[in-house]
């Protein structure tokens, strides 16, 4: 849905098609409404409008300065000029301004709408272009270093896909090579001098690391790599087929190792700079990589520590011991920022992920029912505690346990304590964002009751309560299920067809106390409404 302007000198012709068009029925979702040039610009600011229809002869700002001026700063904005004129030179230089169409006054809505539909079918082809293949894979291509970062850093991390999803992936970003194959894991840490140079050189300096590791290993592997949350640069390289079938690099560790040891010189003696390396274990993609990579970051930590310059393997670390974290407790999306984003579904989907990796876990469970419920119990304190409430005002007696240090003494126990309190918790959240919205929609009828005969428009009243009027008007239009302006439009109909049944004021006054600077206006906004004049229908119910 669109949002269009009016914008006219003349407030009774801005007034009379904002209210007595039926916009929502021709594409658009919202009407706003300018009396000058100025405030028009001041309007564009604020909204994305789509269409802009104006006036041609306007005081201070002239139409065609305010459609350069459109042209100028949102260029996708379509702009329609109205003129009681018919002197051809207007339509040729709104030509030149690239309008849509120039309709002569007194315009006809079906020739207004018309124009729009023109301008929203136009809109909707420029915009079909934009998401067109071609321009697609043109963006794919310019971004496709920084978006196969991005999916190897989720990989790291845990995230887990479908093997269909993920192979559609890999396959859009030009990355088949991986594809049920085993890969080999080379981590490096800069250090100094790299470490002391401003960020853009470090860009530079892991740019140029990549390549160079393209340049040695590019012959016999497929190369992956991106940038982890400890500023390691990680590589993932599988063997490349050779003509027999057979993975060239796959009888070949020793030459691995050896051409990781000659990239660290390569780096030392022509970027004139120290790198420590870990070559890790063979493992198969994509299944192993997060264990592969987190076992590899534990050797850097204990092998290299704060030494420079060192070259090890994970082979020469001691075997893992024998209790081990959760690794799906630590997979992202994390807890916290599933509670943060309010995605409930995928919250009991990762939970049961969590409590079905205890159950498989044998001996070491009543250690991970402990790690699993300090992660759960300070997830769930953080978000009560973002949201300013206190946890234990959310569930209630399940409080109690946390605040004894009672542990639990089985997975089951714990699993039945976590949903029942993450029950609460969204029972809570989701009241609590109703009541919100319900305020506010009372707190905006109210307003518009009240200021029936003064500026009641989409801009006044989001400053009345404080929130972005594109926030206002969608919150109520989903709350409602009526758009604002329509609201608006009712309310001062109501109002008027009581005051004319009851009262003996004249139209003009009527016209006034609702909302209408011009009886012109009230009335062919009456008679759209009810069929009638306003004093044909005093006439027939009085």
């Amino acid at each position: 849905m669109a949002q269009l302007l009016i914008v006219d000198d003349e407030a009774h012709v801005v007034d009379r098609f904002a209210a007595t068009i039926d916009w929502a029925g021709h594409g658009v979702e919202q009407v706003y409404k300018a009396y000058s040039g100025p405030e028009a610009l001041e309007l564009l600011e604020q909204f994305s409008i789509e269409i802009v229809i104006t006036d041609i002869k306007m005081p201070g700002m002239t139409g065609l300065e305010l459609i350069a001026e459109i042209r100028s700063r949102w260029p996708r904005t379509k702009c329609v000029l109205l003129s009681g004129y018919s002197d051809f030179n207007y339509a040729k230089e709104a030509i030149l301004y690239q309008t849509e169409d120039y309709l002569l006054k007194p315009v006809k809505e079906e020739d207004l709408l018309a124009t729009v539909k023109r301008a929203l079918d136009k809109l909707r082809s420029e915009w079909e272009e934009v998401i067109s293949l071609q321009r697609l894979n043109y963006t794919l291509k310019e971004n496709l270093p920084l978006l196969r970062a991005n999916l190897l850093h989720e990989l790291l991390q845990g995230r887990r896909w479908s093997e269909s999803v993920l192979l559609g992936k890999m396959k859009t970003l030009g990355l088949p090579e991986f594809e049920g194959s085993t890969f080999d894991l080379m981590m490096i840490r800069l250090e100094e001098p790299f470490t002391e140079r401003d960020p853009q050189d470090r860009y530079w300096i892991e740019y140029a690391i990549g390549n160079m590791a393209e340049e040695l290993f590019g012959g016999r592997y497929a190369i992956w790599h991106t940038k982890d949350a400890h500023d390691y640069l990680v590589f993932v390289m599988a063997p490349k087929q050779g003509d027999g079938g057979r993975a060239e690099g796959a009888e070949e560790p020793l030459w691995f190792e050896r051409t990781a040891a000659s990239l660290q010189s390569a780096v030392s003696t022509y970027l004139r700079g120290r790198i420590s390396i870990l070559v890790g274990s063979r493992g198969s993609f994509p299944l192993e990589v997060p264990d592969l990579y987190n076992r590899s970051i534990a050797a850097f930590r204990r092998r290299i520590g704060s030494e420079r310059e060192l070259f090890t393997r994970l082979e020469d670390d001691p075997p893992p011991k024998e209790v081990r974290s959760l690794q799906s407790l630590y997979e992202p999306p994390t807890l916290v920022h599933l509670l943060e984003a309010a995605r409930w579904d995928e919250i009991e989907e990762k939970l049961q992920a969590i409590f079905g990796a205890m159950d498989s876990e044998g001996s070491a469970a009543q250690e991970h029912v402990l790690e699993v419920y300090f992660t759960i119990a300070s997830a769930y304190a953080y978000i009560a505690h973002k949201n300013g409430r206190a946890l234990s005002a959310l569930i209630g007696d399940d409080f109690d346990r946390m605040a004894e240090g009672e542990p639990f003494r089985s997975a089951g126990a714990l699993k039945e304590w976590t949903l029942r309190a993450l029950g609460r918790i969204r029972g809570d959240m989701e009241q609590e964002a109703k009541d919100t919205r319900t305020s506010l929609i009372r707190w905006i009828q109210t307003f518009v009751e009240e200021h029936m005969d003064r500026d009641v428009s989409l801009q006044t009243i989001a400053d009345h309560v404080n929130r972005h009027p594109v926030y206002v008007s969608k919150i109520y239009k989903l709350e409602t299920g009526e758009n604002l302006s329509d609201y608006v439009n009712r309310v001062r109909m109501e109002k008027a067809e009581y005051l004319l049944k009851n009262t003996p004021d004249k139209i003009y006054e009527i016209a006034e106390r609702v909302g209408y600077l011009r009886p012109h206006s009230f009335n062919h906004a009456f008679k759209k409404a009810f069929g009638m004049t306003p004093q044909e229908y005093r006439e027939r119910h009085t």
